[in-house]
């Protein structure tokens, strides 16, 4: 069974910008530019105001199965996070555990790469650089165990 029309809006907060076009997002905030391609879904996306002044992203899709229907919210959940990490940023910690072969990493390139050493017991170390956005800092708080933010 298919919907006619199925649609869910969401409000844009203050300090944020969001640009549409061909079904990629574009998400400015204090913290800088994301952007998330969304052309794999059937969905429609517009930026609208309503009675009250507020801008908002409005998501529809016509003719829509469940799956369809339930990708309207999926989409809206993607710009959320895009928003939260143009406002609050986001933190990953990696934590190095090992049981048999013991796991090193080396900081290198002034915080912006990591090689890691002898991961499951391969002789060539793994060089990971991080984009500009990522900063590493290093923290022993635990014995025998590094925590990398």
């Amino acid at each position: 069974m298919k919907t006619i029309l199925s649609s869910e809006t969401m409000d844009i907060p203050e300090g944020v910008t969001i640009k549409v076009k061909a079904k990629i997002i574009e998400v400015e905030g204090p913290r800088g530019k994301l952007s998330r391609n969304f052309k794999d879904l059937n969905l429609d996306f517009q930026l609208i105001k309503d009675e009250s002044g507020k801008r908002k992203l409005k998501i529809d899709t016509w003719f829509g199965s469940r799956k369809t229907t339930a990708a309207i919210r999926t989409a809206l959940s993607h710009v959320e996070n895009l928003i939260t990490g143009v406002t609050k940023g986001y933190r990953y910690k990696m934590r190095f555990v090992y049981a048999h072969f013991l796991i090193n990493a080396a900081i290198t390139k002034s915080n912006k790469s990591i090689e890691i050493c002898n991961f499951l017991g391969e002789k060539k170390g793994t060089p990971l650089t991080l984009s500009s956005l990522f900063s590493l800092i290093v923290s022993n708080l635990i014995n025998c165990d590094r925590l990398y933010y």
